[in-house]
């Protein structure tokens, strides 16, 4: 099978991954400490440009395919895949760093397994269900709040602090109603 670029793009997020993992967790321990306010720390500002290349490739990769009629199969799988892989990846690792609520973690992990059961259920069964405006939103509203999460450690601006976590308890809430959405509209997999 040729790939094409959507694919291509969609392939380079998930190869991006193990990458970020591994500079995120460098970092952890290679932290340069100025004084007692600011760190720098190398590996995680070069995990948080991974992060960033990555999620910029899922705006491009659709944009790109839905323009040039690049629609392909291996794209409706992988696509919104290598998105929850970054994502709860992400999500994971700024757990372990106490950035993130583990409760946070729970509730988007709980979603996408969700979800993927429903979307397995109804593939079987032959029924499409349309991605919403919610799930839009949840996917960027998350990129963009793991992204000020990942840079935060550079700031000590309070108001950035708390602006940053505001944009991801607003990411979480989508979370929650692009859920129920998505059950609401999945309707016809649980009574045929």
């Amino acid at each position: 099978m040729k790939m094409n670029l959507p694919n291509k793009l969609t392939l380079s997020r998930v190869i991006a991954i193990p990458f970020f993992i591994v500079f995120f967790i460098i970092g952890i321990e290679n932290r340069y400490i100025i004084n007692s306010i600011i760190s720098i720390d190398f590996y995680r500002l070069l995990a948080a440009f991974i992060f960033v290349i990555a999620s910029i490739t899922d705006y491009y990769d659709g944009k790109i395919a839905r323009k040039y009629n690049l629609i392909t199969n291996f794209g409706k799988l992988m696509d919104p895949l290598a998105d929850k892989m970054l994502v709860v990846t992400a999500l994971l690792l700024l757990t372990e760093t106490k950035e993130v609520h583990y409760l946070c973690t729970l509730v988007v992990v709980l979603r996408e397994l969700t979800i993927s059961s429903i979307r397995l259920v109804a593939l079987e069964k032959g029924i499409v269900i349309a991605a919403s405006i919610w799930g839009k939103l949840k996917t960027s509203s998350q990129m963009v709040a793991l992204v000020l999460i990942l840079f935060k450690a550079y700031t000590i601006n309070n108001v950035f602090n708390v602006m940053t976590y505001i944009i991801f308890y607003i990411s979480t809430a989508f979370v929650v109603i692009s859920l129920i959405d998505y059950i609401i509209k999945s309707n016809d997999v649980f009574t045929s």
